[in-house]
């Protein structure tokens, strides 16, 4: 068991549909990371932007990227997660990898599909949660459209640190700060949220706001608006455990169960 994790946040652009020079740029500034880091977190798509252009760029799990994930994750010794395009079963989904150092992998499969966009339309919607243990933390990962269902990702004593990797655009921004936000509070729980930077090819904008959040709310970290680059982020396991039973609000919680 860890009592703090290390987590690198990876702001960056995307190359439209370049999976070669994205992995290319990511390893770049991946690579430039002196410190020891227990987590790297890159955006949604990171290897194409957030297109709807599967059949070209689908990956198996076998591919590339997945293996180029975890190659770089035993190289730096942190996990490597982030979302990209993977086909199974004659399916196309947008799917979250969790590369451990060791050469495993867990994976999420988005389940809020981004209706405005179409994407509903190209990729399968994802049923079931993902629970990932690692370094005696529990994560909770998910993927951009999901952060508007809260009840998704509700606490069900089963994880500390939420996760969100995203292409969230410009004009709603400033929903993106405040859903991170609540969530965090709601969950008593660390919400961490990674959104890229640019402009894609459909005229989309991107102008990155990716954070960590505490328990509280409180905003831990700091990116320049269209920054470039990375942030660490500490946390501490006794933050999330001594808030949690000093004001004991999850004791309050609703049940339900989902359909």
């Amino acid at each position: 068991m860890q009592d703090q994790l290390h987590i690198a946040l990876i702001q960056t652009d995307l190359v439209w549909e370049d999976p070669e020079a994205n992995r290319d740029n990511i390893e770049a500034l991946i690579e430039s990371i002196s410190d020891v880091v227990d987590i790297i977190v890159l955006p949604e798509m990171f290897t194409t932007g957030f297109t709807m252009n599967a059949t070209k760029h689908a990956e198996l799990l076998s591919g590339v990227s997945v293996t180029w994930m975890s190659k770089l994750a035993a190289k730096k010794q942190a996990a490597i997660m982030g979302s990209l395009i993977i086909s199974e079963d004659n399916n196309y989904y947008n799917q979250l990898i969790f590369a451990y150092p060791n050469g495993d992998i867990k994976s999420y499969k988005k389940r809020h599909t981004f209706t405005l966009a179409g994407e509903d339309k190209i990729y399968t919607a994802g049923t079931e949660r993902t629970i990932i243990e690692y370094k005696g933390w529990s994560l909770y990962p998910l993927v951009c459209y999901d952060l508007r269902f809260p009840v998704w990702s509700r606490f069900n004593n089963d994880y500390e640190v939420l996760f969100y990797v995203a292409n969230w655009p410009k004009p709603r921004v400033n929903a993106w700060d405040a859903l991170l936000q609540a969530r965090a509070i709601e969950n008593m729980c660390y919400c961490v949220g990674v959104n890229r930077v640019g402009t894609d090819k459909t005229g989309h904008e991107y102008s990155g706001h990716s954070a960590v959040y505490n328990t509280l709310g409180e905003k831990i970290s700091e990116f320049v608006e269209n920054e470039v680059g990375y942030r660490i982020v500490v946390l501490n396991k006794d933050h999330v455990v001594n808030t949690r039973q000093k004001f004991k609000f999850l004791n309050d919680r609703d049940t339900f169960s989902l359909e």
